[in-house]
């Protein structure tokens, strides 16, 4: 029996490394591409591994490229839109764990509906919304429409419907009113999803091309790093530079899911045990 159960380990983790080298291998070509010279990056068969690293690639990169004001904008951005998905469905969310409303049912299964809706769709009813309010190539523009998210709602609800109801009863004795009761009881009860909605924001507003590619127009001020990938070049003779420069967009985003693992892990794995 125990060479059984050894033997079961042993097989589950062998398949956890292979997934996980299947996942971390594109990061790694990545990562190792951007230090080859152009005679290894285009050797054949592929090189796996850099024989004489090139590090200024990532200096120039960054410097040819300006990816320093790309870094920024994009920042910004990323920034605003987390709060707002943030406050946005903390606030959406209470309302539809706590608060009882007309056609409270139907609205929830809308809200839920808008998350099935591929962004391409709503690209032409966001461009004229964001023309509408004479926001056009500003950083306005790249970030209204992305303020509020059905996904966030449903997550902060599903976070708040685990609090005890009894708890909920005990602020109102206590004399909490709802918003009292939402960001000094609720919220921090439901910290680890919060994190984690601000972590899935964060990665979405970060990794955006399309729509920051149709707003920004001609204002290259406010262009973002994903843009700015493609002024560092496009062809063979630029390539270890380009990988440089996904190497430098990627950096922040594996440094914030280093930071918020264990938030994400208690997020995702909430209610599996009681």
């Amino acid at each position: 029996m125990p060479t059984k159960r050894l033997a079961r380990t042993i097989s589950r983790y062998l398949l956890l490394v292979v997934i996980a080298a299947i996942v971390v291998f594109p990061l790694y070509v990545l990562f190792s591409g951007s230090l080859m010279t152009l005679k290894e990056i285009s050797s054949i068969p592929p090189q796996l591994i850099p024989l004489h690293p090139v590090w200024k690639s990532y200096s120039e990169a960054f410097n040819t490229g300006n990816l320093g004001q790309y870094l920024a904008v994009s920042l910004g951005q990323s920034a605003l839109i987390t709060i707002g998905q943030v406050v946005t469905s903390i606030s959406a969310a209470f309302a539809f764990a706590y608060i009882a409303f007309p056609f409270k049912r139907i609205l929830f299964a809308l809200m839920l509906a808008t998350s099935m809706i591929p962004f391409e769709v709503t690209v032409i009813a966001n461009l004229q919304t964001v023309h509408s309010l004479h926001v056009d190539e500003t950083m306005q523009g790249l970030v209204i429409p992305f303020l509020a998210t059905g996904f966030g709602i449903f997550l902060m609800r599903q976070a708040f419907m685990q609090i005890p109801k009894e708890m909920h009863e005990a602020a109102i004795i206590d004399g909490y009113g709802p918003w009292k009761y939402l960001w000094r009881v609720a919220v921090p009860l439901a910290r680890p999803s919060v994190a984690a909605l601000a972590v899935f924001g964060f990665l979405g507003a970060w990794n955006q091309y399309l729509w920051p590619l149709l707003e920004t127009g001609n204002n290259t001020s406010i262009q973002t790093i994903q843009m700015g990938i493609r002024q560092v070049g496009g062809t063979i003779s630029t390539a270890n530079l380009t990988l440089a420069a996904g190497v430098i967009a990627t950096a922040p985003l594996l440094v914030l899911l280093v930071f918020f693992q264990k938030h994400l892990i208690r997020s995702l794995t909430a209610g599996a045990v009681k």
